[in-house]
């Protein structure tokens, strides 16, 4: 199951890179989003995969040259339902269009599974004004 996990939040961080058709894949039909990060608020109302893939859609295009990838060694506690959680670091990296890196940030997201689906996220970083774990 570690290894179903390990690929779980590789979607994750998949879908969060453009790919929406990964919503209706990874996220379950009802499921709880909660971020600290400053500014992220609009997602607490998130409860749905239509709205959840609007909202990346809309985060992306406000974001051009931002890119994630896992960081770290993950940590995993799932049962064989494929029910329990995965926890990573991630990066953020925004380059410009030059191809320039502009920032490079860390955040950690925590995701938990029920029968194979996200149901609920914790996500923490600094935001825009973060830095990165492995700076």
């Amino acid at each position: 199951m570690r290894d179903y996990a390990i690929d779980l939040f590789d979607r994750w961080t998949q879908m969060w890179n453009g790919d929406l058709a990964l919503v209706d894949e990874i996220m379950a039909l009802a499921f709880t989003l909660r971020y600290a990060q400053p500014g992220a608020d609009a997602y607490d109302s998130v409860k749905d995969r239509a709205t959840f893939a609007a909202a990346i859609d809309t985060f992306r295009a406000e974001r051009p040259g931002l890119e994630f990838s896992t960081q770290g060694t993950p940590v995993v506690e799932m049962d064989d339902t494929r029910t329990g959680i995965i926890a990573r670091p991630y990066g953020a990296r925004i380059t410009a269009p030059d191809g320039t890196i502009v920032r490079e940030l860390s955040g950690t997201d925590i995701l938990r599974a029920e029968n194979g689906q996200i149901v609920e996220v914790w996500s923490v970083s600094g935001g825009a004004e973060g830095r990165s774990f492995y700076a």
